[in-house]
């Protein structure tokens, strides 16, 4: 699997549950996929951002 896909498909998928959960955030289930939209793409900005930092 080329680089470029094996880090936009997990971008994708976080974002697909972002938008679910923002159109369900009446529902606790919802808010929960919000959240774990939310804190999976800041995790793997974090981890891109880290990864290319000087060791």
């Amino acid at each position: 699997m080329s680089p470029f896909l094996s880090l936009f498909l997990p971008v994708f998928l976080l974002l697909m549950l972002l938008t679910i959960g923002f159109s369900l955030r009446e529902r606790n289930a919802g808010v929960l996929m919000m959240w774990l939209g939310t804190l999976g793409i800041f995790g793997i900005m974090c981890w891109k951002i880290l990864e290319k930092l000087p060791t």
